[in-house]
């Protein structure tokens, strides 16, 4: 059987070797495309992660079941040139995450069957995910470690037998390997109005979590369990995120080394500095997840060229793409994906809208005017934008530009924006060493 990469990484973990590997959490294609050609250009693998409430059996908020994810980002994949062998393909918080209003049993029955797609369709980095609560359960009690564990485990076993059915077809596939732990930030950032401060994960709590999860788990399982996800002190917020404080995590961070086939899952690590990346990767978190941090970067990309449009065609605003304002209209018709995130005077989340680091926008981007609105854009810059405003609003593209290392066309400007973000997670990482 072909050992799986991140279990590799594993091994070169244990052997005192900084290497870990980036997530990118997004099924955005204009950062997908940006993460397959950083990807050639540096000869690694990449690990590209659906969440279950982008994509589930029901289509997700995306539209796109497991099965239809990896057929979109094989596509691309393609058309960026890229071997879609060296993409692994990752589920996140896969559980009862969007199920959590029925019953335990009911909410079960449709994470049962929301990892089993997600296996048969090829993912295999399956982060099983069942601390959030469902109806039902106490709401002024946190769930055990036991429950949270025994429902875990009853979703290993379906991933199993997924596996298993899925080598009948396909008998080269590799065994998914798992993730596990209940200290997980909430998907898509914090939500408070006030930062409440992060508590890194206490020693004793993650031990007894990886305990409690051992016993549990099918023993056939256990030795695909290749992290854990706790808390060492970061999180991705409308403001930035809290900085990774290696000194407040020392004590988490050594408790690794006990555990001779674990590394840590860091979470919402958006924004962290490449040097804060490279220390988590140093004092053990092996897989560093990153969403928002990508896509807002492509939708600063898209800015500033709507800016550079808004003086070149000042005088055709027929001709405008006007992509920021059919944006924030979009975003004013259906506030669902910011209400919760955003919090202030009427300015403040109109300012947040567009330059929250929260990224809200993200949800919206695929929606058909917007995407008209992009479509519009790009071919206003189908020649090239003119020296001028590209050096004003993206002087670093514009520098590679001048230096005959990058095509002045926009979709190439968009990657070339996004991939300054990926260069520090793999200047933290040193992924290429997995492939």
């Amino acid at each position: 059987m072909i050992k799986h990469p991140l279990m590799h990484l594993i091994d070169l973990q244990k052997a005192g070797q900084a290497v870990g590997i980036y997530s990118a959490c997004t099924a955005n294609p204009l950062v997908i495309r940006a993460c397959l050609q950083k990807a050639k250009e540096t000869h690694s693998i990449l690990l590209v992660e659906a969440t279950a409430n982008q994509v589930d059996q029901y289509g997700g908020y995306t539209g796109m079941k497991p099965a239809d994810f990896i057929e979109f980002v094989q596509t691309l994949a393609k058309e960026e040139n890229f071997d879609s062998e060296r993409i692994l393909f990752g589920g996140d918080h896969l559980g009862p995450l969007t199920f959590a209003h029925h019953e335990e049993e009911k909410a079960l029955q449709e994470a049962e069957e929301l990892i089993r797609q997600y296996v048969l369709a090829g993912f295999t980095k399956i982060h099983i995910d069942t601390s959030m609560k469902v109806a039902g359960d106490p709401v002024d009690v946190r769930l055990s470690d036991e429950i949270i564990a025994t429902r875990g485990a009853r979703l290993a076993k379906i991933a199993e037998a997924a596996y298993q059915e899925r080598i009948k077809k396909f008998p080269n596939s590799i065994h998914p390997v798992y993730v596990v732990g209940s200290e997980v930030p909430i998907p898509g950032g914090s939500q408070e109005a006030v930062d409440t401060g992060i508590q890194v994960t206490k020693v004793a709590d993650f031990k007894n979590t990886v305990a409690t999860f051992e016993k549990a788990f099918p023993k056939e399982s256990w030795p695909y369990v290749i992290a854990v996800v706790v808390q060492p002190g970061v999180e991705e917020k409308d403001a930035g995120c809290t900085d990774y404080d290696r000194l407040k995590a020392v004590d988490l961070m050594a408790s690794i080394k006990d555990y001779a086939n674990l590394v840590f899952e860091g979470h919402s690590t958006d924004y962290q500095t490449q040097y804060h990346l490279r220390e988590m990767v140093e004092d053990g978190v092996g897989i560093l997840k990153v969403g928002p941090g990508l896509t807002y970067a492509a939708r600063e990309a898209l800015f500033a060229l709507a800016y550079a449009e808004k003086e070149v065609y000042k005088a055709q605003t027929s001709k405008q793409s006007h992509f920021m304002e059919v944006l924030e209209e979009e975003m004013l018709k259906n506030p669902k994906y910011f209400v919760k995130h955003y919090h202030g005077t009427e300015d403040e989340i109109s300012y947040k809208r567009k330059f929250s680091f929260s990224d809200r926008s993200r949800y919206y981007l695929p929606q058909e005017p917007v995407q008209k609105a992009i479509a519009v854009l790009l071919e206003n810059f189908k020649d090239g934008v003119p020296y001028g405003v590209l050096s004003q609003f993206l002087p670093r593209e514009y520098t590679a530009v001048r230096a005959g290392q990058l095509k002045n066309e926009p979709m190439e400007l968009i990657k070339a924006h996004v991939g300054y973000t990926i260069d520090e997670y793999l200047y933290a990482s040193h992924q290429e060493q997995l492939g």
